[in-house]
């Protein structure tokens, strides 16, 4: 599995399918389930994943695990549950790793197989999404990178933008509103099975273990209708979906013209970068 170029078919899908979403804004695709579960498809996800390592999920499933059953029989097994519909996430095993200032960052852990499965979606939809999302937007996304946003952010302050609204925005993960997400995703996808997919991960149930090796569960992202995993596959396509919402609102109210601003945004991290003497109105109105 050491060759992580992608495959040519896979290559020309997500081609077409950023060619379709750039060319018409209001296009909605409505044939995406079945391209998950491709047998190429599945096995860059596969590849991807292998590649990126990480620990098991509840099952306990590891990689070594997967190939020594045969790797092929078991993506042929994922394949056919997810077309016939069977296919269902595991509970997320949650961690705690720490931060920088001595807190703890909850990290969710999916099975392998439903790392992978997420990976495939993500293969299809990323390049539908990639399509719609503004220049402001710099994470999760291929060619650009946390360093360009620190350039953008250095020339606009010494572009006549000296005043700064500095935004981290707690627990973004964990507070995003499942009701208007799926809106933002239905707006580009009519998929019943897709969207279907993305909302039993949404949904998943997380287990956890205490100090003395007790298992808990808790279905605290269905019973609130708020969050995402942190850690999987899906979440940083999911994430900027929901961040796109609010750049795109600042512009609609006109914030952007009547404030002199620009934002800069990275994954749960945004600034707004202002004319002088505009800054406390900006954060009035974020």
């Amino acid at each position: 599995m050491g060759n992580l170029s992608t495959p040519t078919s896979v290559q020309k899908l997500q081609t077409a399918l950023h060619t379709k979403a750039k060319a018409e804004a209001g296009y909605r695709f409505y044939a995406l389930y079945d391209k998950v579960h491709r047998e190429d498809v599945l096995a860059h996800a596969y590849a991807q994943c292998r590649s990126n390592k990480g620990a098991p999920g509840v099952d306990g499933q590891d990689f070594a695990e997967v190939e020594a059953y045969g790797l092929q029989r078991w993506l042929g097994e994922l394949a056919l549950a997810l077309r016939q519909e069977a296919y269902r996430p595991d509970p997320i095993r949650r961690v705690f790793i720490p931060k920088a200032n001595g807190k703890l960052r909850p990290l969710g852990i999916s099975t392998l197989r439903d790392r992978v499965c997420m990976t495939a979606a993500r293969l299809v939809l990323d390049p539908i999404f990639e399509a719609d999302l503004p220049i402001e937007q710099y994470a999760y996304r291929s060619g650009r990178n946390a360093q360009q946003a620190v350039v953008d952010v250095q020339e606009l302050l010494f572009r006549d933008h000296p005043e700064v609204v500095d935004a981290d925005l707690a627990d973004y993960f964990g507070s995003i509103p499942h009701a208007e997400l799926m809106l933002s995703l239905a707006r580009r996808i009519v998929d019943r099975r897709a969207l279907h997919l993305i909302k039993m991960w949404l949904e998943c149930a997380v287990e956890e273990t205490d100090d003395r090796g007790r298992k808990t569960r808790n279905t605290e992202a269905r019973d609130k209708r708020r969050g995402i995993p942190q850690g999987s596959p899906i979440s940083p396509l999911l994430a900027n979906l929901y961040m796109r919402r609010f750049v795109l609102g600042w512009k609609k109210l006109g914030l952007e013209a009547r404030l002199g601003s620009r934002i800069v945004t990275y994954a749960d991290d945004l600034v707004i970068l202002c004319k002088r003497g505009k800054a406390e109105e900006a954060l009035a109105r974020m």
